[in-house]
């Protein structure tokens, strides 16, 4: 398997420069996901890293190789796509066994090759069957199957589950992620979906308007978002902003909304002009004591916790209590935020103040 290195990657279309500029490191056996919004460059840097799409400037390193400018037959990487293309007039174990046919293989390799993928799979009881007849989730575990069989340097996965219905894309999910730690193959995975890679993930690579905002762990992203994009665009519901004019030095632990002091991480670096304070909902809680208040505007019941939403005068907070809380529509409560949680953002730039919370946050 195989350490991939993304140093200074652009790619331009015409006058449309679909990358700009993108740096990062995909260690040996990562699961690396590449996730942003429809267009955002996710899906032409994954075509890029194949040798499908030829780079305008910038490196591609394969386990320390430049390959920038080779195509992908001489990548040794294989594919996985949102529409898996199978060979309809073949039967499970002809479609699996195709890639090493046609490299001359041995026959006695190829049947132990594609037992063994098989196995892995969960699919050796269907092996003589038609693809035809097959469910959309046993039909992507063939395509699997397929790109598992070479044993290539990585694994390139493009949506691959965009086409099957929810609940079997959750199972499925789980399924991808045990066979990865099973294999320990390096695989860079594209999605638009945030809680498929939070879920799947070792690595995230977010991406907007073909820029990397940020990149590390699920956690590192989520606890501490680079820019405002990256904290609007993870977690469900995502974080609440409350926007305010002021102002903040190097070092403080405050800062001031409206005539209420907000305690926050201290500041690596001054702030002011329009901020931003950013909270995730989890980290708001109802209490009458808090000086900052809010007024109940509406709750939505989810079992053991509800998400209560609020207005304030710098914008809607919600807020995810235990059911147990109570909140009535109407009425005023206090806001309690939890300092040590709290980001910082530049209204203007979109990106993050230094805090000691955030200190060692890898942006873009």
């Amino acid at each position: 398997m195989a350490e991939i290195v993304i140093r200074n990657l652009r790619k331009e279309f015409g006058a449309f420069t679909a990358v700009k500029g993108s740096s990062f490191t995909i260690r040996d056996g990562e699961f690396f996901m590449l996730l942003g919004p429809s267009g955002c460059g996710k899906t032409t840097t994954l075509r890029m890293i194949a040798g499908l799409e030829l780079p305008t400037s910038g490196e591609i390193l394969i386990d320390g190789e430049d390959v920038s400018q080779r195509p992908a037959s001489q990548r040794d990487i294989a594919m996985v796509f949102q529409m898996f293309a199978l060979y309809p007039h073949m039967n499970v174990r002809k479609n699996i066994a195709y890639p090493l046919v046609s490299q001359g293989v041995p026959k006695p390799e190829v049947q132990r090759k594609v037992a063994e993928v098989a196995k892995i799979l969960r699919i050796d009881h269907m092996l003589d069957k038609p693809v035809g007849g097959l469910s959309g989730g046993d039909r992507q575990r063939v395509a699997l199957g397929r790109a598992i069989v070479r044993n290539p340097k990585a694994f390139m996965m493009d949506e691959p589950l965009g086409a099957l219905d929810a609940e079997f894309r959750e199972i499925m999910a789980e399924e991808l992620r045990a066979l990865h730690d099973r294999m320990h193959a390096t695989t860079v995975y594209v999605t638009h979906d945030q809680l498929e890679a939070m879920q799947m993930g070792d690595k995230i690579v977010v991406m907007n308007h073909g820029v990397v905002e940020q990149f590390g762990t699920p956690q590192d992203i989520y606890d501490h978002p680079a820019t405002l994009f990256v904290a609007d665009f993870i977690g469900s519901p995502a974080m609440n902003f409350l926007r305010f004019d002021g102002t903040a030095a190097a070092g403080s632990e405050i800062v001031t909304l409206g005539d209420t002091l907000i305690p926050l991480p201290q500041l690596q670096e001054p702030a002011s002009g329009q901020l931003v304070l950013g909270v995730r909902p989890e980290h708001v809680a109802l209490s009458d004591s808090a000086p900052f208040k809010g007024r109940i505007e509406a709750t939505e019941y989810l079992g053991t916790t509800q998400i209560v939403t609020l207005s304030t005068p710098f914008g809607l907070v919600k807020a995810r209590t235990p059911s147990t809380t109570p909140a009535k529509a109407g009425d005023l409560t206090g806001l309690h935020l939890n300092a040590p949680r709290l980001a910082l953002f530049d209204a203007t730039t979109g990106r993050a103040f230094r805090t000691a919370a955030n200190a060692g946050v890898h942006h873009g």
